[in-house]
C-alpha cells in the first residue's frame, strides 16, 4: 500500500485536501468519486513529502464531549441531518483531536455505516456515549440519547472542576513554600554565615544544620534534582504497575478528608452514569460494566466489575455494593429500595443529584480546613529557619549586656 495525498471537491464545491492509502492512484479516484468527491490532483507522497500529523493539545475532556452532544441535539432537532449536523461540528468543535474524530464519522456515516460504528472506529469517544448512540438508533430517540449524555458530560464536568479546586490551593501553596525556602537557603542564610564566621560567633547545633543545609544545596544543587527526578521517575513507575496503582488507590481513600471527597465523587459519578445507561435501555450488567471504566480509583473500578459478576449470576447490584465496604451506606440503601420499587433508574438519578450537592459542600469545606493548616505549616518551616539564624545573634547580645 502506498500513500497518495489528493485535492477533491464536494458536491457544494468546497476544496478538501488529504491523503489516503491505495494501491495506485485509481484506487484512490474510485474512493475518492464513492465518497462524493471529484478528484483535482492525486500525487504519489514520499516520506518527506508525507503530512506529519502532530496533535496539538490533549484529548478532548468532559467539557468538549457535553458542547459536542448539546451542539449535535440543537442541529438534529432543528431539522437538519446528521451528516450535515457532523459537517458543521467538524468546523465548529475547538479541540483538534474531536475534530478530527468528527470529520472521520461524517465521511463513514455517508458510506452507510451507523453512527455508533462510526464512533467506534475512532477510539476516541466514551464507551459511555458509544452505547448510548447504540440505543439511541436502535429505539429511534437519538436526540434522547445525545440530551442525556449533554446533561451527564456537564455534571461529570464539574465534578473535575470542583475536584481541581479542591487540589490547587494547597497545590500553589506547597510550590510557593518550597520557592520560600531556596530562596531562604540560596540568598539569605549564606550572607549570615559569612557574618557569624567573621565575628567568630561559637553556633548552636540547629544554626550549624541549616547552614550545612545551605551550602549543600548552593554546591550540590545538580545532585539533589537528579534524586528529585529519578524518584519521581520511579513513582510514576510503580504508580503505572498494577501493585502501584492498588496502592494508591487504598491511600487516596485513606488519606484524611480528600478521602471522603473521593467516595463521594465515585458515588456521584456511579450514581449518574447507571441511571443514564438504564433510562437509554441499557441492561443493567452493561451498565455497571461501563460506569466501572468510568472510575479513576482501581479499587472501586474492580468492586464494580465484581458487582457485574454478581448480577450475571442472579444477585441484586444492591448486596455486592454493600458488600464490598468502598460506598457510602445510602449508595447502598437507595439502590435496595429502587430494586424493590422496580425503578432503579429513577432513585439512582436522585442520589447522584444529592451527591453532586455533597461534593460541592465537600470541596468548600476541605479548601477551608486546609487554608489554616498550609499557612500553619510554612509559617513553621519558615520560623524554623529564621529561629536557626537569630540564635546566634541573641546570644551574641546576650553576650553584650553582660558586658
Amino acid at each position: 500500500m502506498q500513500s497518495f495525498g489528493y485535492v477533491a471537491v464536494d458536491s457544494t464545491g468546497k476544496t478538501r485536501r488529504g491523503s489516503l492509502e491505495a494501491e495506485n492512484m485509481e484506487k484512490v479516484s474510485q474512493t475518492l468519486k464513492a465518497e462524493g468527491l471529484v478528484p483535482l490532483e492525486i500525487k504519489e507522497q514520499g516520506i518527506l513529502t508525507r503530512d506529519i500529523d502532530i496533535e496539538i493539545g490533549g484529548g478532548p475532556k468532559a467539557r468538549d464531549f457535553s458542547v459536542f452532544c448539546r451542539q449535535f441535539v440543537s442541529m438534529t432537532q432543528a431539522g437538519v441531518t446528521i451528516i450535515d449536523a457532523l459537517n458543521m461540528l467538524s468546523e465548529q468543535t475547538e479541540n483538534k483531536r474531536l475534530q478530527k474524530a468528527v470529520r472521520a464519522v461524517q465521511l463513514n456515516v455517508e458510506k452507510g455505516e451507523t453512527l455508533a460504528n462510526s464512533m467506534r472506529e475512532q477510539k476516541i469517544f466514551p464507551k459511555l456515549l458509544l452505547s448510548m448512540v447504540d440505543a439511541g438508533e436502535a429505539s429511534g430517540s437519538l436526540d434522547i440519547s445525545f440530551e442525556r449524555m449533554a446533561i451527564h458530560f456537564e455534571k461529570d464536568a464539574k465534578l473535575k472542576s470542583l475536584m481541581k479546586k479542591a487540589m490547587i490551593y494547597p497545590a500553589i501553596v506547597c510550590v510557593v513554600a518550597v520557592l520560600v525556602i531556596i530562596v531562604m537557603l540560596t540568598f539569605v542564610i549564606p550572607n549570615y554565615s559569612e557574618m557569624f564566621d567573621d565575628l567568630g560567633v561559637e553556633l548552636p547545633r540547629i544554626t550549624v544544620a541549616v547552614m550545612k543545609m545551605s551550602d549543600f544545596v548552593i554546591h550540590k544543587w545538580y545532585l539533589i534534582l537528579l534524586v528529585t527526578v529519578a524518584a519521581a521517575g520511579c513513582l510514576k513507575l510503580f504508580k503505572n504497575s498494577s501493585t502501584g496503582e492498588v496502592f494508591f488507590s487504598r491511600m487516596e481513600l485513606k488519606l484524611p478528608l480528600f478521602g471522603q471527597l473521593i467516595v463521594k465523587t465515585s458515588s456521584a459519578r456511579f450514581a449518574r452514569t447507571v441511571s443514564t445507561l438504564l433510562s437509554a435501555g441499557v441492561p443493567l450488567v452493561d451498565a455497571v460494566a461501563i460506569t466501572a471504566d468510568t472510575m479513576g480509583n482501581v479499587l472501586i473500578r474492580d468492586a464494580l466489575l465484581n458487582c457485574r459478576d454478581e448480577i450475571m449470576q442472579g444477585v441484586p447490584l444492591s448486596q455486592p455494593l454493600q458488600g464490598c465496604g468502598l460506598f457510602p451506606p445510602m449508595v447502598c440503601h437507595m439502590t435496595r429500595i429502587g430494586e424493590e420499587a422496580g425503578d432503579i433508574e429513577g432513585l439512582l438519578e436522585k442520589l447522584a443529584d444529592y451527591y453532586d450537592e455533597e461534593v460541592e459542600l465537600a470541596t468548600q469545606s476541605l479548601v477551608a480546613a486546609m487554608e489554616p493548616m498550609i499557612i500553619i505549616i510554612l509559617a513553621a518551616i519558615v520560623g524554623f529557619l529564621i529561629a536557626a539564624v537569630m540564635a546566634p545573634m541573641m546570644s551574641m547580645y546576650d553576650n553584650l549586656d553582660r558586658l
